[in-house]
C-alpha cells in the first residue's frame, strides 16, 4: 500500500473542495420552479478578499434582470434562500419586495466567504404557489444592531423593532438599499441600549451609508463619540482624540465607518482606510442615546449598523461591496428546474429564452404588433406573388393565340384564359366594337369612334394595374414602419431597465445586460418584418411593371389591328 505525502493529501483535498460548488446540481425542493444562483466573487476580478469572512448580511437585490417575478408570488412569500451546498437554509429579511415593479431587496446571513474565489455561492428559490411566508430572521450576529429606514409606519426601528427612534422619520423611497431616512433639522434619535454600549477602547464599530447636500454637519453622535463632515471632510470624535481623512462627496452616496479597537480608532471611506490614530489611555466609554442629525447635516441616509465586536478591515470593505451601487460582488443568474436538470442552459435556444423572459411589457406589445404585421406581410407577398404568376403565364397563352388569328375579331378566347389580363382587355375592346356592329356589317369606324375604342381599353388598363397593384402599401408599411416601431420597443425597453436598475441600487452587467438585450429584441422583430418585405415588395414591383408595360404595348397592338381592318379608307 503506498502513502501519500501531506503535501499531496493537501493538494486532493483542495481538488475535491473546488468541485463542490459544481456538483451541488440537485434541487433543494421540486416545489419550488426557479432557483436564483447568487455568487459573491473575492477574487481579483471581483472584490479581492485576503481573509474568509463568516456571518456576513448581505443584501441580495433581486430585479428583472436576474429574478423571475412572474413565477413569485406577488408579496414573496414563497422565497427561500438556500446555501451553497443546495441544502441548508439560510436566515433572510425582506427589506422590500415589489412584485409590481419587479425589484426587491432581501438580507441574506452568508455562513462563510472564502477569500480569493468565484465560487462563494448561494441559491434563492422561488415559484412555490403553495409555500407560506416564513417568519423574519436577523441575518445579523448578536452583536450588530442595523437600522434599515424601511418601515412603512414613519417610526426608525432596528432590525428587530425593539429599538424605536423619537420622532417621525421623513422616508426616501428610492434610496441606496430600498428606502432612506432624510435628514433635516430634525433629527433620530434612539434611547440608550446595552445593545449599543462599548467599553473604553472597544470594540465598537459604527457604519453608515450617507448622500449630503452639503459639505458640514453632525452625521452621529453618541456620547462622546461622533462623526461629522468639515468641509467636506470625515470626522470621526472620540472624548479629545480627533481622526480626519478622506472626502465625502456631495449629492453622492458614500459609506464613513469607523471602528474601535486593539488601542487604535480607525476611519473608513467607501471601504477604504482614510485615517487611523492612537486611542488615548484614558478613552470614553461610547453610551447613551444615538442621534443621527441634528448638527447641520442636510441628506439622506442610509444602513446605519452599529456594532460591539468591530470588524476587520476586509469586512468593512466586503459591506461596502456589497451594500454599495457598484456591486462588482454580487452576480446573480436564474434557472428553472427544467433548465438546471438539462444542463447549463447555454447555447442559442438558452440565450432566446432569456431574452423573452426579460421582456417588458412594451416590448411584448410592439413585438405582437409587429408579429401581425410580419403575417400580413407574408399573406401578401405569397397571394400577389401567385396573382402575377397566373396573370403571366395566362398572357402568355392569350397572346400566342392572339398573333396567331387572322381576324383581330377571331381571337376572343377569354373564358380559356380567365387569369390574363391581355384576355380581359381584349374582351373590353371586342365589347366596344359589338355596341357599334362591327364584324356584321362591316362598318367602317372613324377616328373618333376608334379614340372611343381606345379610351374603354385605357381604361380598363387603369383598373387592371389597380388591381395589381392592390395591398402594396400593406409591405410599404411594413418596410418603413417596422423598423421604427421595433425601435421604439427598444428605446422604451431600456428606459424601463435603466429606472428599474437606478431604483433597485444595482449597476453591475448581470443586472443590466439581460433588460437591455431583451429591449434590442424589439428591433430585431422590426428587421425581422421589414427585411423580408423589402425583397418581396422589389420582386412583386418588378413583375408588376413588367405585366403593366406588356398591357400597354397590348393596347396599341389592337388598336393598331382595329384601325387596319376596320378603320375608314
Amino acid at each position: 500500500m503506498t502513502l501519500l505525502s501531506p503535501r499531496r493529501l493537501s493538494v486532493l483535498a483542495l481538488l475535491a473542495l473546488s468541485l463542490v460548488p459544481l456538483s451541488a446540481s440537485a434541487w433543494w425542493n421540486p416545489d419550488f420552479k426557479q432557483r436564483t444562483k447568487i455568487t459573491l466573487n473575492t477574487s481579483a476580478a471581483g472584490v479581492e478578499l485576503r481573509e474568509a469572512i463568516t456571518g456576513a448580511a448581505v443584501p441580495v437585490r433581486l430585479h428583472s434582470g436576474n429574478f423571475d417575478f412572474l413565477a413569485a408570488k406577488p408579496d414573496g412569500a414563497d422565497l427561500r434562500f438556500i446555501a451553497g451546498d443546495d441544502k441548508t437554509p439560510l436566515r433572510f429579511w425582506i427589506e422590500r419586495f415589489d412584485g409590481t415593479n419587479e425589484l426587491a431587496v432581501v438580507w441574506v446571513q452568508v455562513p462563510t466567504v472564502a477569500p480569493g474565489s468565484d465560487r462563494n455561492v448561494i441559491y434563492a428559490y422561488a415559484g412555490n404557489e403553495k409555500a407560506v411566508a416564513e417568519a423574519p430572521a436577523s441575518p445579523f450576529d448578536t452583536s450588530t444592531t442595523a437600522f434599515h429606514f424601511a418601515e412603512k409606519d414613519g417610526k426608525a426601528a432596528d432590525a428587530s423593532g425593539t429599538l424605536v427612534a423619537n420622532g417621525a422619520m421623513t422616508p426616501e423611497l428610492n434610496g441606496l438599499i430600498g428606502p432612506s431616512a432624510r435628514i433635516g433639522a430634525t433629527p433620530l434619535e434612539w434611547p440608550a441600549s446595552p445593545r449599543l454600549k462599548a467599553a473604553p477602547g472597544g470594540p465598537y464599530a459604527v457604519s453608515l451609508w450617507a448622500r449630503p447636500d452639503g459639505t458640514s454637519g453632525t452625521l452621529l453622535t453618541q456620547g462622546a463619540l461622533s462623526l461629522q463632515l468639515d468641509g467636506g471632510k470625515p470626522t470621526l470624535r472620540i472624548g479629545s482624540l480627533v481622526v480626519t481623512g478622506g472626502d465625502l462627496p456631495v449629492n453622492a452616496w458614500a459609506q464613513l465607518a469607523a471602528t474601535l479597537q486593539a488601542g487604535k480608532a480607525t476611519l473608513y471611506v467607501n471601504g477604504r482606510q482614510a485615517a487611523q490614530a492612537d486611542l488615548p489611555v484614558a478613552a470614553p466609554a461610547v453610551e447613551g442615546p444615538l442621534r443621527v442629525g441634528g448638527g447641520g447635516f442636510n441628506g439622506l441616509i442610509d444602513e446605519l449598523q452599529i456594532s460591539t465586536a468591530a470588524p476587520g478591515a476586509d469586512a468593512i470593505r466586503f459591506a461596502h461591496a456589497a451594500q454599495g451601487a457598484d456591486a462588482k460582488l454580487i452576480a446573480a443568474v436564474t434557472q428553472t428546474r427544467e433548465s438546471a436538470e438539462g444542463g447549463s442552459g447555454g447555447g442559442e435556444a438558452g440565450y432566446i429564452g432569456i431574452l423573452v423572459k426579460n421582456l417588458t411589457l412594451d416590448a411584448k406589445a410592439v413585438i405582437a404588433l409587429l408579429g401581425v404585421m410580419f403575417v400580413v406581410a407574408v399573406w401578401v407577398m405569397a397571394s400577389k406573388t401567385l396573382l402575377v404568376l397566373r396573370i403571366d403565364r395566362g398572357n402568355h397563352g392569350f397572346l400566342k393565340r392572339f398573333r396567331a388569328s387572322v381576324d383581330v375579331l377571331g381571337a376572343e378566347s377569354a373564358p380559356q384564359h380567365p387569369h390574363s389580363s391581355l384576355a380581359r382587355l381584349y374582351a373590353a375592346g371586342v365589347r366596344e366594337l359589338v355596341k357599334r356592329e362591327v364584324g356584321k356589317r362591316q362598318a367602317a369606324l372613324s377616328g373618333a369612334s376608334l379614340d372611343a375604342v381606345k379610351a374603354a381599353v385605357d381604361a380598363d388598363l387603369v383598373r387592371e394595374t389597380h388591381r395589381l397593384n392592390a395591398q402594396m402599401v400593406l409591405l410599404t408599411i411594413a418596410i418603413s414602419g417596422g423598423p421604427f416601431l421595433g425601435l421604439l420597443g427598444t428605446v422604451v425597453g431600456v428606459m424601463i431597465t435603466f429606472a428599474a436598475i437606478a431604483a433597485a441600487g444595482d449597476v453591475n452587467v448581470n443586472a443590466i445586460a439581460p433588460g437591455i438585450a431583451a429591449a434590442l429584441l424589439a428591433t430585431v422583430a422590426g428587421l425581422v418584418v421589414a427585411i423580408p418585405a423589402l425583397f418581396g415588395y422589389n420582386y412583386l414591383a418588378s413583375r408588376i411593371k413588367n405585366i403593366s408595360a406588356d398591357m400597354q404595348i397590348f393596347v396599341d397592338e389592337f388598336v393598331t389591328r382595329v384601325a387596319e381592318a376596320y378603320g375608314a379608307p
